[in-house]
């Protein structure tokens, strides 16, 4: 069990498979991309899968999510998913793409046991979509998406970032696009977590301004915190339902008293907190021959160490050094 000094458990993992993206994305990393990892740095396919292992069979991990940089980058990642999805107990396996190569191996990621996707896509508009992304790419996450669902990785969730002066006044439109095509919409706070630290809270749209917009449309009611459980969207009923609208409010309603979750990079570092400091080497731990008990044991360790909160209210708040792309989503 991976249990903290607050009496959380986490049961959710998220593991980066690579730190590197064919985006680039305004709120997460420069035009000129970044000192990406070296290959030796990497956690090879087989360390993942024994790291995975050892986290759903002896410390309790129930859903096992993917993620990035861009995971469908990762030449090994059938083959990782086919792996995990022979344990036993099987974890619940999902994946946060940013959809662009979705077209090409949505039917081959079903296949080996994957069960839905979370794709990235903040604009409706193509000209507006490269300018946050500085690529012309719209349409191949349109594509990707629509191949997710026609290949039964659903429900295919859409992650939504508003921006100032570029998609401020799209929220609407991406509910109404998102409840016509049958995907779960979940609009994220912009979180500091940019490469460029140029993030400032005076500047970002908020969870309070996404549904005063949303609400000009539709009518929308909360679902509640039973529903909700650890889940880190506050969910509302469109319309009556049976659609929904989340929103992930990180930064102005945090939601750290019921986080379940722990994060592995593709480096091989514990992560308690998107926004921690510090981290607990298991690479290290796998690559000079320690057995799984003492990989269990560091991890525990590690989760136990967990902070109450993110620490985004406190005026000593410091922004991690390794950006979104480097840590996983």
């Amino acid at each position: 069990m991976l249990l903290d000094t607050y009496g959380r458990v986490a049961t959710d993992l998220r593991v980066s498979l690579t730190d590197r993206c064919n985006l680039r994305c305004t709120y997460c990393m420069p035009e000129e991309g970044l000192q990406w990892l070296q290959k030796t740095d990497l956690l090879s396919d087989d360390e993942i899968v024994r790291l995975i292992r050892i986290a759903v069979t002896r410390l309790g991990i129930t859903e096992v999510r993917f993620t990035g940089g861009e995971p469908l980058l990762r030449p090994g990642l059938v083959g990782i998913v086919e792996r995990c999805a022979a344990l036993e107990p099987r974890p619940m396996m999902s994946l946060t793409t940013n959809g662009i190569g979705l077209k090409r191996t949505a039917q081959a990621l079903k296949a080996a046991g994957l069960d839905r996707v979370n794709v990235s896509l903040d604009t409706l508009r193509p000209e507006v979509f490269k300018t946050l992304t500085r690529r012309d790419r719209h349409h191949d996450v349109i594509d990707g998406m629509a191949a997710a669902r026609a290949a039964g990785l659903t429900p295919v969730k859409v992650n939504a970032v508003l921006m100032p002066g570029l998609n401020d006044d799209e929220a609407p439109d991406l509910l109404a696009w998102a409840v016509e095509n049958a995907y779960e919409l979940r609009f994220i706070e912009q979180m500091p977590l940019d490469a460029q630290h140029g993030w400032k809270r005076d500047g970002m749209i908020t969870a309070g301004d996404i549904l005063a917009s949303l609400r000009t449309r539709f009518t929308l009611t909360e679902e509640g915190a039973d529903e909700r459980g650890s889940a880190p969207a506050e969910r509302w009923l469109v319309d009556g339902g049976p659609a929904t609208v989340g929103v992930i409010a990180s930064v102005t309603r945090p939601f750290c008293g019921a986080c379940d979750r722990t994060r592995l990079t593709a480096d091989g570092q514990v992560r308690t907190c998107l926004f921690a400091t510090e981290e607990s080497d298991l690479r290290a731990a796998l690559r000079s021959g320690a057995p799984d008990e003492e990989i269990g044991r560091l991890w525990q360790v590690a989760m136990w160490g967990k902070k109450a909160g993110s620490g985004l209210d406190d005026p000593s708040f410091l922004q991690p050094d390794r950006p979104m792309s480097a840590i996983g989503g």
